[in-house]
């Protein structure tokens, strides 16, 4: 029996399918068209109710019961446990993950989603506020993921669900207008992790 993930091709939707990629999970995709509202569905507010995506119904949970798992971080999470995979049981190694998880969670996503918004703004007035305080963090935000990068070949020093966290977000970089070549860094971990198949395969399935 394979996974469901309810997502669409967003920055949150990639860290999933990478994540079941590289775990080998089986899984379909159910595809939950955020354009045309279909996030309010009620199926889909069953699973997931604050209505985002992704989510995952599982029908092999915890004691062969079916489980259904939302927010991406509370996803990544879940699906480490189950496969034992990119997830330490070693509570330092573990808590090495959890932070750079977090960090992708609380600000490496909630920041460059921010810029996304106000590019898209087309009255230069609303625009120019906005971009001048998110661009700013999202660059220093990057700055904090060079540095990092420069002593650890990945976030937590191993391959993580925290690299699943944070490609989901550097795959926008185009859109929020950072060249990685200004992060050398960050530029020696995103060529790494696209030269992984399964994550190269995450990245780019469709999801329609």
């Amino acid at each position: 029996m394979s996974i469901t993930l309810w997502g669409w091709p967003t920055p949150n939707g990639r860290k999933i399918s990478v994540a079941l990629e590289e775990m080998g999970l089986a899984y379909t995709i159910k595809p939950v068209n955020i354009s045309k509202g279909e996030q309010f569905a009620p199926e889909f507010l069953a699973i997931s109710p604050n209505n985002k995506i992704p989510a995952i119904t599982d029908p092999d949970g915890p004691g062969g019961a079916p489980i259904s798992v939302f927010e991406s971080g509370a996803i990544l999470t879940y699906l480490g446990e189950k496969t034992g995979k990119f997830f330490p049981t070693d509570l330092r190694r573990r808590t090495n993950v959890m932070e750079w998880l977090m960090f992708q969670m609380g600000g490496f996503g909630p920041i460059p989603g921010q810029v996304h918004h106000f590019l898209d703004l087309t009255n230069e007035d609303d625009k120019r506020y906005g971009l001048a305080r998110y661009d700013k963090e999202n660059r220093r935000l990057y700055g904090v993921m060079n540095k990092r990068l420069g002593e650890v070949e990945f976030f937590a020093g191993e391959l993580s669900i925290a690299d699943f966290a944070i490609i989901g977000w550097v795959w926008r970089h185009p859109r929020h207008k950072v060249d990685l070549a200004e992060y050398p860094n960050v530029l020696r971990w995103w060529d790494t992790m696209n030269a992984r198949p399964a994550t190269k395969k995450g990245l780019d399935i469709a999801f329609s």
